[in-house]
């Protein structure tokens, strides 16, 4: 069957008994498990596909109907669907020369951009100013320990001026003049943080000031836009980025992302009511991978660790760098299910699992004094001396990669599967055994 026709397949198993208005895509680990996939083939039946938070330190890879893979930062998954208006909501901040970069590598490849993004006059701006407080902040932490490992991407910076309240937004280009302003008193933050601080604030004004046109047709109200199309019954995609174990005030604080990854982050970043929301789906790896800095409870290590980052090619879509390995945490995944009140969960990466004799998932954290967490905690030096229960799954010691239906999978990767939903109480209802849009098993018979 062409991959064409197999990729249909797959978006109308996906329409069986699932059909929200609007529904929410969102990563429940830390982050890079494949909700750009989802995304990608879920957009063939939505209208408007929406990011709401975070900005290019967020890598999105996906493919096309024909293996063509597409790396894609700040725009949504959704652009792979001519059909599809693509929405970069008021939560996110923007980098501008990246997202135009981004705009023209898609254009080149022939996919049409102009008319269907969409940006929030209300999303903030990321300068490279943010960008060089980013990294004068990470070399002044190093060899303190508290390095957080970020991308260096300017994220955390451009929230920071947002928080104090001293950020561009978007819509400030209309004024260019007050623009220029305000862009001047912002970069005083870095001249005064850091000694011998070094940007030029004349050649960013200049530079903007130059592609300010071009920005001005993408730029509209979002947040009245979103909350008309919900009212008139369009159909919404929302999708996260980054993932709920990196959140702000749910993550591994100060080892997080500078957003709310989680479902608070998606109402604010769009200004989308929670009663509108239809479903929300959680996208969890069958193991576990992290970037950067922050305690990792089910780390993996050696030979083993080695064998599934060259297997699942975990390297980072933004970074490059190697992403840390662990086992399934069901501690992390259930804290992640009732933070976002998740409907339906999206295994993927289930093949990378196939060459395995033996499966773990940790499935309780137990305290040095021999108690067992009831929760994930906050406390992170308590976190670093828990031990990890685990459990042992067979494994299926066959390839799955090409397996399309839930009948023809394996009964011990259909034990995995019916385990991590019976642990969870929510439907694993898509399974990804690979990473074309055609790799995606529908499990029927929810809970």
């Amino acid at each position: 069957m062409p991959a064409s026709r197999r990729s249909m397949t797959i978006v109308r198993a996906s329409q069986e008994a699932f059909d929200p208005q609007v529904c929410v895509v969102l990563g429940t680990q830390w982050g890079d498990e494949g909700k750009g996939k989802l995304v990608d083939i879920l957009a063939q039946q939505y209208e408007i596909v929406a990011r709401a938070q975070g900005g290019a330190n967020a890598g999105h890879t996906i493919y096309d109907n024909d293996g063509n893979k597409y790396k894609l930062h700040l725009i949504p998954s959704g652009i792979l669907n001519p059909d599809a208006t693509c929405v970069i909501g008021n939560g996110v901040v923007v980098h501008l020369p990246g997202l135009f970069e981004e705009i023209k590598g898609l254009k080149a490849r022939g996919i049409k951009v102009d008319g269907r993004l969409i940006i929030s006059d209300r999303a903030h701006l990321l300068f490279e100013l943010h960008k060089e407080i980013d990294g004068a902040r990470e070399a002044e932490l190093a060899g303190t320990g508290k390095q957080i490992g970020t991308t260096k991407r300017g994220i955390g910076p451009a929230y920071s001026s947002k928080a104090i309240r001293n950020g561009v937004r978007v819509g400030d280009l209309k004024d260019l003049d007050s623009f220029a302003d305000k862009l001047r008193k912002l970069s005083l933050d870095g001249e005064r943080r850091f000694k011998d601080f070094e940007y030029n604030v004349e050649d960013d004004i200049k530079m903007y000031k130059e592609i300010a046109g071009t920005v001005a047709p993408f730029v509209k109200d979002t947040v009245h836009l979103i909350n008309e199309w919900a009212v008139s019954g369009r159909r919404i995609l929302i999708e996260g980025a980054n993932a709920t174990m990196l959140d702000m005030d749910f993550g591994t604080y100060p080892f997080v992302t500078s957003s709310n990854p989680s479902i608070g982050g998606v109402l604010t970043g769009l200004g989308i009511a929670p009663n509108r929301l239809g479903a929300v789906i959680g996208v969890a790896k069958a193991y576990t991978t992290r970037v950067g800095a922050g305690p990792y409870p089910t780390e993996l290590f050696g030979e083993l660790a080695e064998e599934l980052r060259e297997i699942g090619a975990e390297y980072g879509t933004t970074t490059g760098r190697p992403r840390r390995i662990g086992w399934l945490d069901m501690v992390a995944l259930k804290y992640a299910t009732a933070i976002n009140g998740l409907t339906h969960i999206n295994i993927t990466k289930l093949d990378v699992l196939s060459d395995l004799d033996e499966i773990k998932i940790g499935m309780a954290y137990i305290a040095p004094d021999g108690s067992r967490l009831p929760a994930f905690p906050s406390d992170l030096d308590l976190l670093e001396k828990c031990e990890v229960e685990y459990v042992t799954l067979p494994g299926w010691k066959e390839d799955i990669s090409k397996v399309r239906s839930w009948e023809d999978m394996p009964e011990a990767a259909k034990k995995y599967c019916q385990f991590c939903e019976d642990a969870l109480g929510v439907h694993c209802k898509w399974i990804g055994v690979g990473p074309g849009r055609d790799a995606l098993v529908v499990k029927p018979n929810g809970l």
